[in-house]
């Protein structure tokens, strides 16, 4: 891998103004989410994409793509879903993963993907926050490392220690056992973080 966008290739894609499909494809999600608002949000998407590399051994362009996109919605005020419209956190991120899905689909069919790949990506943003296939874990490992690596501080300034440690709860409960002592190795600026984190990690309920 090398350059933002990495250097995998799909045998047989069709290009799209000198670009394959998944060139297209990658280009087209990072510059989408490099105009976010929340501040976090492109380090975040590559970050993840470090941690599928990272957990993943081989290269899987479908895969990779699915973690540049799996927060797309959230890029865009008129395309995000708002945690005040639902009654519980996991609805509220069941649609943020649904909304996803289709945005990144879209983007896929106007750059030329067959449906089959179309579908195996869409269904690994489906499933990122709760895993169940072999792909799924996979992001759904990296994300939630990816939180703890990139998105936390951010998190910890816009809320208050108990609501932070809530989130850090659900985050590090949907790791994979064998790579939540990643987490622990990850340190802040904020004493008050650290300390947080090594409760978690030694807590028996996380």
């Amino acid at each position: 891998m090398s350059g933002e966008y990495g250097c995998c290739t799909v045998s047989g894609q069709k290009r799209r103004n000198n670009l394959t499909p998944y060139e297209c494809t990658k280009k087209r999600i990072l510059d989408r989410i490099r105009a976010s608002e929340v501040p976090e949000d492109y380090h975040h998407a590559l970050n993840t994409l470090k941690w599928v590399r990272k957990l993943h051994a081989k290269d899987d362009a479908l895969l990779e793509i699915a973690a540049l996109g799996h927060d797309i919605e959230r890029a865009s005020a008129e395309t995000k879903v708002r945690r005040s419209n639902f009654a519980d956190y996991d609805s509220f991120k069941h649609a943020h993963a649904e909304n996803s899905a289709n945005i990144v689909s879209q983007i896929m069919r106007e750059c030329n993907w067959d449906e089959v790949s179309i579908e195996r990506v869409a269904g690994m943003i489906r499933n990122h926050e709760t895993g169940g296939d072999r792909e799924s874990n996979v992001l759904r490992d990296a994300d939630a490392l990816s939180f703890f690596e990139v998105n936390l501080p951010y998190y910890y300034k816009r809320h208050d220690l108990a609501e932070v440690e809530k989130r850090c709860r659900w985050g590090y409960s949907r790791i994979s056992p064998k790579w939540k002592p990643f987490v622990r190795q990850f340190r802040y600026p904020d004493e008050e973080l650290n300390r947080l984190i090594e409760r978690i990690g030694a807590s028996a309920v996380c």
